[in-house]
């Protein structure tokens, strides 16, 4: 039933929701000579540098992978896809606070907060794993119809975001220092996890630790997908699953109890 309610208050504020993304996407290009498209540039620019440095100046080649974009391509996978995941709950820990002035003079669902966060972020990833996309199939690396196992490891990312960054979101009403400490946890967390370096080259006592990162499985589903094109171990991914619907559960739940006093503390 609740569930229900949520989707129902979400569907009667759809003007609102979707015009709160698009002025923060235009913001972002307000007064700039070229405007939207940075939206092209910025990320076409990032691609080209990891080819090229990667690929062809340093050469790097990943075990048992003889593509010369191979090391390229598993980099840009992990990037691209941890930018989706930092963006989702570095915003979403600040949301509550950044529009105190919304929540103490409009009324609305407040779940549409953590909505237009996750919209905002898969509008800029959209585009720039689009280039990505356009990248390999121009290099012959495209991984064919495995590509599209990409959707259901998207789905449980933006899931583990957004329920980390509710509960991240509400403590941080209530506990500035949170926020805080998670900018600085997060730098740990992007090198603890596979991205720029694969997981064969570690020892295999800090190996095994991989598994209490649910991050890890999710980027190296993605790699797996992209760069050897095959389907990845969804055993893996059963843990980072588990713990997105307990996030999700405890930050709706969080988010019910304490609207109130979040308003009055903001």
């Amino acid at each position: 039933m609740m569930a229900l309610a949520m989707f129902g208050a979400l569907w009667r504020y759809r003007g609102f929701v979707s015009g709160s993304v698009k002025r923060e996407f235009q913001s972002k290009y307000r007064n700039t000579m070229l405007g939207a498209a940075w939206t092209v540039l910025s990320p076409l620019a990032m691609i080209l540098v990891y080819t090229l440095i990667f690929s062809q100046v340093m050469q790097n080649r990943l075990p048992g992978n003889a593509s010369v974009y191979g090391y390229s391509i598993y980099l840009c996978a992990g990037i691209l896809t941890w930018g989706l995941f930092a963006e989702i709950t570095s915003k979403a820990q600040n949301m509550f606070l950044e529009q105190a002035n919304l929540l103490k003079k409009i009324s609305f669902p407040r779940i549409c907060l953590p909505v237009i966060v996750v919209l905002n972020a898969l509008v800029n990833f959209a585009i720039i794993f689009g280039l990505f996309s356009v990248f390999l199939i121009a290099s012959g690396q495209f991984p064919g119809a495995v590509f599209v196992l990409i959707l259901p490891i998207l789905l449980l990312q933006v899931a583990l975001a957004i329920g980390l960054g509710m509960v991240l979101g509400v403590l941080n009403v209530f506990f500035r220092d949170v926020g805080q400490f998670f900018q600085i946890f997060i730098q740990f967390w992007f090198w603890f996890t596979p991205i720029v370096y694969p997981a064969s080259i570690l020892p295999p006592e800090v190996r095994g630790l991989l598994a209490w990162n649910p991050m890890a499985a999710v980027i190296q589903s993605y790699q797996t997908i992209l760069v050897s094109a095959q389907a990845p171990q969804w055993s893996s991914l059963l843990p980072a699953a588990v713990l997105a619907l307990l996030l999700c559960a405890l930050g709706l739940q969080l988010f019910r109890k304490r609207a109130g006093e979040m308003v009055d503390e903001l």
